[in-house]
């Protein structure tokens, strides 16, 4: 397809138009970024002394110490957030009312509870009652509860975006609706929907640094406490700079994985055979083909009108 529904293809003075938008816009960019560095120099932050704690060996392996504790309760809470993604999901899209409903309202009072208020009062909540949780669990129970529910939402919009067609021929085999879900809807909503889980998992990574806030040792926690010691000058900004660069490389790493995911599935001969099949038959733009498709079903209307 050479065009869009949402735009058509922008002519010379568009294409000109947007790149002089882009231009300026990277001008700016790159502006703000020396006006940050020039007055990160000129208050002293980039001085020598500022970042003489990191150039003990024992500093690094404590960013190396946070650093894995942050990647083991991103695991943990991103294989728990798709498994209790799909059991929502499923749940969601059941038949029966009295497991739908109940499952509904759980999928949405999961997803209004900010993450660091569930963490919050799993931590100091819950010892009201007699009931002790580590940090460590009270970040990955959080993190497990609200993107499970948010995954949860994601899957059942990618089962329900299919044609209607590929449930009916299922049914037409034979199979019940478990099998129509399991073998014709959720293989094919997975592969379109795989981008998008893999890009919630990368919020789920982020929002790791929230359990600094229960003293649970990851990046942040590190950070804030490695620019707290007044016996190096406070070193709060070269500490931010190095914990967020290590945030960086974990977040495009993972973004890459969902950028390699993405290209394998769309190489796919599965995927492909689908959308061949889906696609309508014709060649032009799509709003040439909703155009088309609108006069061809008017026509129809008019002659079994007259009929």
């Amino acid at each position: 397809m050479s065009g869009s529904v949402l735009y058509d293809v922008p002519g010379p003075r568009a294409v000109i138009r947007n790149r002089i938008i882009g231009i300026v816009t990277i001008l700016v960019v790159l502006l703000f970024l020396g006006w940050v560095l020039w007055r990160f120099y000129d208050t002293g932050q980039l001085s020598p002394e500022k970042w003489e704690l990191f150039s003990y060996s024992a500093i690094w392996m404590l960013f190396l110490e946070a650093t894995w504790n942050t990647l083991t309760a991103f695991a943990v809470a991103a294989v728990g957030a798709i498994i209790l993604g799909f059991v929502l999901a499923l749940g969601r899209m059941s038949d029966h009312a009295w497991l739908r409903v109940p499952i509904g309202w759980i999928v949405e009072i999961l997803r209004a509870i900010p993450v660091l208020v569930f963490m919050m009062l799993l931590y100091y909540g819950l010892p009201v009652i007699d009931i002790k949780m580590t940090p460590y669990w009270a970040v990955v129970i959080a993190l497990i509860a609200y993107n499970g529910s948010v995954l949860a939402e994601v899957i059942r919009a990618g089962v329900e975006s299919l044609p209607r067609g590929q449930s009916e021929a299922g049914y037409a085999i034979g199979l019940r609706k478990a099998g129509v879900m399991r073998l014709v809807l959720l293989p094919q909503a997975i592969r379109a929907m795989l981008p998008v889980i893999i890009s919630q998992l990368v919020v789920t990574l982020k929002d790791t640094a929230l359990g600094f806030i229960i003293t649970y040792h990851e990046l942040l926690y590190l950070v804030k406490l490695l620019g707290s010691q007044a016996l190096y000058n406070s070193p709060l900004i070269p500490s931010a700079i190095i914990g967020g660069s290590i945030y960086v490389a974990l977040c495009l790493a993972l973004s890459y994985v969902a950028y390699l995911v993405e290209k394998r599935t769309r190489r796919s001969p599965k995927v492909t055979a689908v959308a061949a099949a889906n696609q309508p038959v014709g060649s032009g733009t799509d709003t040439e083909l909703i155009v088309a498709q609108r006069l061809l079903d008017e026509s129809d209307s008019r002659t079994g009108g007259g009929a």
